[in-house]
């Protein structure tokens, strides 16, 4: 008898939700230290590349060191990148349907301006509004104190990762339906960002719902990415993901894929120190943090510890790669793709239960299917009645 290899069963929706959002934390948490710096600074730093949590790049002189103070980034603390994603999360629950620009200035701005939560990087809780950057800020000023339609607002925002990085959920929300999480991230983020960066926003939805999609691998989630990615960003991808063909190890990824990417990239060379042309609309340019989370998907084949840990070791806006990373790696494989070590030291140290937000949003998920569904037969009966078909 010929021996067989056992069959790995196929996660189920449950288990994809929850390994996308802990990967996402996850992902985001081992960036976070690290946020900013070169792949030389990373090493030097830590004595050669960074293998799981580290602390403060400052160590215990992060409560006053610049650029850095007064947010205590390391340790297993989640930063901004997953307090949106969770914030966006309880928008789901109180609309428990799909989102638009509209659910943003209804429900994300008050949730960002009006509950206090427990901010990891603050030790304290604050309002979201207190940790949020200005790309962020922007939707409070916008939305609350300008009235702006919010399906416009995002007009004039600089443009970056802003409204890509918490574009899990919509993903998740429209598992193995990549189309429309694209097109209703397209729509949510139209209240935050314009141009390049609200493309991201609908491409990473996508990516994490093509992850959904059972028998699904690194290979076909690229793909999916790159048939609905438009102008800068689908070219992006492309240089990207052909440049990671080459290669299984991130070491020898870290060079290459930073000078695929950078032509795409407007922020130039030094990322703490912009070029004049950064973040300002353009159909040529993406965001930088997304094809490499991409690349670096492809890199590692994968797996959750390569993937992330080469997201990490990448440098620059390193968290919000991760997280991307994360959030695709844990919705193909499941929560037993992210190190349970890992997981608990992020739910721990930050003071967040990680699975509760994966349970809301499971549930939530359900309902929204099932609406589809009546929907969609209400329009089938509707169009056989146009067309005579419902007579036959």
């Amino acid at each position: 008898m010929t021996p067989t290899t056992p069959l790995v069963p196929t996660p189920a929706l449950d288990d994809r939700i929850t390994g996308g959002l802990l990967g996402a934390a996850v992902g985001d948490a081992l960036g976070g230290p690290v946020e900013g710096y070169t792949p030389e600074q990373i090493t030097e730093r830590h004595g050669g590349r960074v293998a799981g949590i580290v602390g403060p790049w400052n160590g215990e002189a992060w409560r006053t060191a610049r650029p850095i103070a007064p947010y205590h980034k390391g340790d297993g603390h989640v930063t901004d990148d997953t307090l949106m994603t969770h914030a966006l999360i309880r928008v789901y629950e109180r609309v428990r349907d799909h989102l638009d620009a509209y659910a943003v200035a209804d429900h994300l701005v008050p949730e960002l301006m009006g509950a206090p939560v427990w901010i990891p990087e603050l030790e304290a809780e604050a309002l979201p509004l207190q940790r949020i950057f200005l790309a962020e800020k922007w939707l409070v000023a916008r939305l609350h104190y300008g009235h702006v339609d919010p399906r416009e607002a995002g007009s004039g925002n600089i443009v970056n990762c802003g409204a890509a990085m918490y574009m899990a959920p919509v993903g998740l929300v429209n598992a193995a339906h990549p189309e429309a999480a694209y097109a209703e991230a397209l729509d949510i983020a139209g209240a935050h960002q314009s141009s390049y960066g609200r493309e991201a926003a609908g491409v990473f939805a996508a990516a994490v719902a093509a992850a959904c999609v059972p028998g699904a691998t690194p290979a076909s989630v690229v793909g999916t990415a790159l048939s609905l990615a438009k102008d800068g960003t689908r070219a992006a991808i492309e240089a990207v993901a052909e440049v990671a063909e080459g290669h299984r190890d991130f070491e020898s990824a870290l060079v290459p894929l930073r000078r695929a990417v950078a032509p795409f990239d407007s922020v130039g060379p030094d990322y703490r120190a912009p070029s004049l042309g950064a973040r300002r609309p353009s159909r040529l340019h993406a965001i930088e943090e997304l094809p490499i989370a991409l690349g670096m998907l492809m890199v590692g084949e994968g797996d959750f510890r390569r993937t992330v840990l080469g997201s990490v070791n990448y440098g620059r806006d390193c968290d919000s790669i991760a997280t991307m990373a994360g959030a695709i790696v844990g919705a193909l494989h499941g929560e037993q793709a992210v190190p349970a070590d890992w997981a608990k030291r992020v739910a721990e140290a930050s003071r967040l239960d990680l699975h509760a937000p994966a349970r809301a949003l499971t549930e939530v998920a359900r309902e929204i299917f099932a609406r589809d569904g009546e929907r969609r037969r209400a329009h089938e009966r509707a169009f056989a009645m146009l067309t005579g078909a419902a007579e036959r």
